[in-house]
């Protein structure tokens, strides 16, 4: 919570120092919003990665029946791991099917990655240009012996263990040579899996999903990375992120997702 904390308040100190409003915030993806659903659709985002890169997916139905286990069943916007749910076999599934399809929230049926290792990209872009301005990767570690776990900061036995140490300019840039082209976020947080971080690097993987809305930087959250790195690194990725609202065009198309996405938030929690 604390970090959340700091994060905002240092975003709000840099907009205002840079003179733009802190609450156009929410307009950042704002592109990729669908007003008629209310929230960002992981099945429209999921469009955008190409196709080597994308696993099988497709909205629950009485009519969708995976033919290769596990699956994950999750909402077609949700964060933090709500309201995901793993189907080892086919009895699972249409135990799962016949219950989730009674609820008023829209599931979709993702295919698991094989790869061993869980990662996480996160980067806000440079203004308004085809660079970034951050580009962080952390590991997402589970201490259960279970191959398909579902990861989340709501996880107890989930864990991030930063990566930047490992980074060099160079593959930083390979990484965003990659992301860059599956759509103009200024901000994002990308899951990923592969069997190592030289796989991940060349492009040996496959991507869980795409988070617009709010994106936390997960290396912030691994317990051996230095409290003044952590403030040093807030400091820099808010007035880069503070730079990147200032650079919105203001003749974007404003949308009200704040309560929209609030309000999806909720009925998947419940």
């Amino acid at each position: 919570m604390w970090l959340r904390v700091q994060l905002v308040l240092w975003y709000i100190l840099s907009c205002i120092r840079l003179l733009t409003p802190p609450w156009r915030y929410f307009q950042l993806n704002a592109p990729y919003f669908n007003e008629e659903k209310g929230l960002f659709s992981k099945l429209e985002i999921d469009a955008c990665i190409p196709e080597h890169w994308r696993l099988e997916q497709q909205p629950l139905a009485n009519s969708a029946i995976p033919v290769k286990y596990p699956v994950f069943i999750k909402p077609e916007w949700g964060q933090n791991g709500h309201g995901i749910k793993r189907a080892d076999d086919a009895r699972a599934f249409l135990k799962l099917q016949k219950r989730l399809l009674q609820t008023s929230t829209t599931y979709l049926v993702q295919q698991a990655a094989e790869g061993r290792r869980e990662f996480e990209i996160f980067f806000i872009r440079e203004g308004d240009s085809e660079q970034f301005a951050v580009l962080s990767a952390a590991e997402t570690l589970c201490s259960a012996e279970d191959p398909y776990p579902v990861n989340s900061i709501l996880n107890p036995d989930t864990r991030y263990r930063d990566l930047c140490p490992q980074l060099t300019d160079h593959s930083r840039q390979q990484l965003w040579k990659m992301l860059n082209p599956m759509g103009h976020f200024r901000i994002a947080r990308v899951g990923i899996r592969a069997e190592g971080l030289d796989e991940l690097i060349n492009g040996e993987f496959k991507i869980i999903e795409i988070n617009l809305f709010i994106p936390l930087p997960l290396r912030l959250l691994d317990p051996e990375l230095a409290g003044r790195e952590k403030r040093r690194f807030i400091r820099s990725s808010m007035l880069a992120l503070a730079r990147a609202t200032r650079a919105i065009p203001k003749n974007q198309q404003h949308k009200p997702l704040f309560f929209h996405q609030t309000a999806a938030h909720y009925r998947v929690k419940s």
